[in-house]
């Protein structure tokens, strides 16, 4: 799977989790980009990307993301 293919799946969980379909991601996005994107959400938005990717998050992986490019390439990582 490709970073671009990641990034349209990622994007679709963003705009589930959120509940808004104009949500556009970017490699540089972060929770101070997306308004309702607080601790409550992050849970969410894990579990969705945990469910979307058939993959398993772990604390360790998930305390090193600082925005949505860190979460493509985890992804990437975890699919390969």
């Amino acid at each position: 799977m490709n970073t671009e293919d990641i990034s349209n799946r990622l994007t679709e969980v963003f705009r589930d989790v959120f509940d808004d379909e104009s949500i556009v991601l970017s490699r540089d996005t972060t929770a101070n980009d997306i308004e309702d994107w607080d601790s409550l959400a992050q849970i969410s938005l894990l579990v969705a990307i945990d469910k979307e990717f058939s993959i398993k998050l772990d604390l360790a992986d998930i305390k090193l993301l600082k925005n949505v490019g860190d979460i493509i390439d985890l992804i990437q990582i975890k699919v390969s």
